[in-house]
């Protein structure tokens, strides 16, 4: 089994209140952690490797976000998949040779661009390209960012996630959807679903399991705790 189908396969009967949580390393050190801590798989957040490198969520090149991403599956023997926002205006073919480059299993792609909603048949039509290009070597996690944009009703987001998972998403991650309407979600789209949990206070992991998501990433969330953690270590030496 190769690390991409092993990392698929993570995904595939789990039990509800069990979904699989993959932490967000920013940088090799934070991976290792995450690893010896147990994991079995970590997905990169973008912001958080921004931060790590300087730079406002958004704003990294994409060569400095691959050679990132690079580093941290180096420092690990579990399967990493690697945010890489919308692709960095790369052609499907050209993206997934870069991304199996840095040796990730996987990729979390967005619908929006500059703050707003990408054509859904479009972008499905994009996916479908960056799947034929990959065929099984990597999981392919769409972003639906409706209610990210303001878009509240469910309805948007479930078709926009059918048109994903027909383009050979392997998983769908409708981003800033309230854990209430998670069950209604899971109802209507096909395959697994990812939902963002605080680092901190908030619904549980096995909560939100419960209600309907597959799998829980946390976004720059726990680097951004970390931040805050070592901030007070700082200030405790200057006191």
């Amino acid at each position: 089994m190769t690390a991409a189908e092993a990392f698929r396969a993570l995904h595939h009967h789990r039990a509800p209140g069990d979904p699989l949580v993959l932490p967000g390393p920013w940088d090799a050190a934070s991976a290792r952690v995450f690893e010896e801590a147990g994991f079995p798989a970590l997905a990169t957040p973008s912001a958080g490797v921004a931060a790590g490198l300087g730079y406002e969520d958004g704003q990294v090149p994409a060569a400095e976000m691959f050679a990132a991403v690079a580093r941290i599956v180096r420092a690990v023997e579990v399967p990493v998949s690697a945010d890489v926002e919308g692709g960095y205006g790369l052609a499907p073919k050209e993206l997934v040779e870069r991304l199996l480059e840095t040796g990730a299993v996987g990729c979390n792609l967005e619908d929006s661009e500059a703050g707003v909603l990408k054509d859904p048949r479009a972008h499905a039509d994009w996916l479908a390209g960056v799947r034929e290009a990959a065929g099984d070597r990597l999981f392919l996690n769409a972003r639906v960012d409706t209610f990210l944009r303001g878009v509240g009703d469910p309805d948007r987001a479930i078709e926009r996630a059918a048109l994903y998972v027909a383009a050979g998403a392997d998983c769908v991650y409708p981003i800033g959807a309230p854990p209430e309407v998670l069950p209604l979600l899971r109802a209507g789209i096909q395959g697994p679903i990812n939902a963002v949990a605080p680092a901190d206070g908030g619904p549980s992991p096995a909560e939100l399991g419960a209600r309907g998501a597959t799998r829980i990433t946390f976004g720059p969330g726990l680097q951004r705790r970390a931040a805050r953690a070592l901030r007070e270590i700082a200030d405790g030496l200057l006191a």
